[in-house]
């Protein structure tokens, strides 16, 4: 990953089904006519958002399917989830630099798939997971180890911020706040 386009991020956008998630999903009931949708989300990702948001980074989950389950892990990290219906994420982005005053070369971009080929070309840092389609491979600056679902966003976030020289600061600010006990 380049120094300088990893400096100059200030937004990241995480695509969720197959970067966040393996790209399953169990569907089911919970109950007479309570549709239940459940997603499995990698415990590793968590304390690379973390990190990235401590960091000053702004991080926002981005998915093309409305989903209560991306909302609430979201929310549990502390981080938005804007929802683009049919996948037009392009839109949602647009909306959300006006919002925030940051460009689209202040952008980094983890995505996976056909969907997320607009914003990936424009973004000034693009990164897809291991097992992202070709098309998506091909358009990417750098490409994860791992594939979705499985710390891809863990391994990105930690790139991403030793290529800032931010990484070892993150890491001894975490240390630090489980020996005195405080929340991180």
């Amino acid at each position: 990953m380049n120094e300088n386009s990893a400096r100059a991020v200030r937004l990241v956008v995480l695509d969720v089904d197959g970067v966040m998630t393996d790209g399953g999903l169990y569907v089911g009931t919970a109950g007479q006519d309570n549709a239940a949708e459940l997603k499995r989300f990698d415990i590793k990702d968590q304390l690379g958002v973390k990190m990235m948001v401590w960091s000053g980074l702004e991080v926002a989950m981005v998915s093309g399917r409305p989903s209560e389950s991306s909302r609430l892990r979201a929310e549990e990290l502390g981080i938005a989830f804007h929802e683009a219906p049919g996948g037009f994420k392009l839109e949602v982005l647009d909306r959300l630099h006006v919002e925030r005053g940051v460009s689209w070369t202040e952008t980094a971009c983890l995505c996976d798939d056909l969907a997320d080929l607009p914003i990936l070309r424009r973004a000034g840092l693009a990164v897809a997971v291991a097992d992202a389609v070709p098309e998506v491979r091909a358009a990417a600056h750098w490409t994860t180890s791992r594939p979705g679902g499985h710390g891809a966003v863990r391994e990105f976030g930690e790139t991403l911020l030793r290529a800032r020289g931010e990484w070892n600061a993150m890491v001894e600010r975490y240390v630090k706040e489980r020996e005195q006990g405080s929340p991180a």
